[in-house]
């Protein structure tokens, strides 16, 4: 059964985990956790791509 959700909330959710993950030190590349994290929240191909311009961009 699927949560609805309000629009942009697995993105939220998406940059929390990244910048979570940064702060305790993983192991992955920041590439590898925005490719994690497109997986684990089902972003779709645009909020994935806005996901990695945003990171890259900021430097968040």
């Amino acid at each position: 059964m699927t949560t609805i959700q309000p629009e942009g909330e697995s993105l939220r959710k998406a940059v929390k985990w990244i910048a979570e993950e940064e702060r305790c030190g993983a192991a992955k590349s920041r590439q590898q956790l925005i490719e994690a994290a497109c997986l684990k929240f089902n972003l779709t191909p645009m909020e994935a791509e806005y996901l990695a311009r945003s990171f890259k961009t900021t430097g968040v």
